[in-house]
């Protein structure tokens, strides 16, 4: 019979993604930002399937430093996946 593979819960494993963040611009100037931030926290929900999400100040600093009306279209983030938490920073 074939082995089953166990998964280790306490197994780190980092990725980095490139977030699109344009979708932001569909909403009202003075709503893009706060967009911006959520899109981030969405979009390592989905693709980590994990609820627990930290975002780094650095990455928001790195959004809101335009101003809120004009986030950046993408955003390159590392995340690092801890068991049930996923610890998000800015990519180098």
């Amino acid at each position: 019979m074939a082995k089953k593979k166990e998964k280790k819960k306490d197994e780190v494993k980092e990725k980095v993604y490139n977030i699109p963040l344009g979708d932001a611009y569909n909403k009202h100037t003075t709503k893009r930002g706060i967009k911006a931030v959520k899109m981030v926290r969405d979009f390592l929900k989905r693709h980590t399937k994990k609820d627990d999400v930290k975002i780094n100040p650095a990455i928001n600093e790195f959004i809101w430093a335009q101003g809120r009306p004009k986030p950046p279209r993408s955003i390159k983030v590392k995340a690092v996946i801890e068991g049930d938490k996923v610890t998000a920073d800015l990519a180098e």
